[in-house]
């Protein structure tokens, strides 16, 4: 369709529910992997990426279930796998929010790149720049992302981002949620997302401030719930 054409003039009134943002919502749920407890999420869309995210999680081992038209229940106590596979990844760049806390609970991870193989298609070097400076040690291997945190747990650190990459703030704050001592997230994305994801945070114990603004700080804790 090139054209739009509307014709005015006519009074309009009702009611319209807004849906839950789907880039609000993803992030939400990756971030329940940081927790062995079961978590609760409303205003969830149904939209073709959440099914991806949920499927993902479902690969790892999460119980996930539908309790309402727009509610879900995410359970990560049995969460037994630690690989985001390519085949899901590639549908849906967000399924790369799961490597932050995969890293952060357990110590390790193996995400796809996005592109796969053609790392430099869709690059994610911020995020890893970033966990690297968590302590993590990071290897590059047929189009997956291979990341173990020293002794089992990352550390906090000053992180200054090269640009305000919106995913790479969300994966640094799930991943400094869990890490001893404090980060500082510096050149911060500055989305209502990233709000969301802090508020989701902290009700789960995290302990963060300046969520929205360019300057995130995150105190980490031993666990969430």
């Amino acid at each position: 369709m090139d054209t739009i054409l509307v014709h005015g003039g006519i009074p309009l009134s009702g009611e319209v529910r807004v849906s839950g943002a789907k880039n609000a919502a993803l992030p939400l749920l990756f971030a329940c992997l940081l927790t062995d407890e079961e978590c609760t999420l409303d205003g969830i869309p149904r939209l073709m990426d959440i099914r991806t995210a949920l499927r993902l999680l479902n690969e790892l081992g999460v119980e996930t279930a539908w309790q309402a038209e727009h509610r879900v229940t995410v359970n990560a106590g049995h969460a037994c796998r630690f690989e985001a596979p390519y085949n899901l990844v590639k549908t849906m760049r967000a399924s790369f929010l799961a490597l932050g806390p995969l890293l952060a609970r357990f110590g390790k991870a193996r995400v796809s790149t996005p592109g796969g193989c053609a790392i430099g298609t869709r690059p994610v070097d911020i995020h890893l720049a970033g966990l690297q400076r968590l302590g993590a040690t990071i290897h590059i291997r047929h189009g997956y992302v291979e990341a173990e945190a020293e002794a089992e747990r990352l550390t906090g650190a000053d992180v200054s981002l090269a640009f305000p990459s919106v995913g790479a703030t969300e994966n640094l704050m799930m991943a400094a949620s869990l890490a001893r001592g404090t980060t500082v997230l510096r050149n911060a994305a500055r989305e209502p997302e990233i709000e969301d994801l802090a508020d989701l945070l902290g009700a789960m114990g995290a302990r963060i401030h300046g969520a929205g603004s360019d300057t995130v700080t995150i105190d980490g804790v031993d666990a969430l719930h």
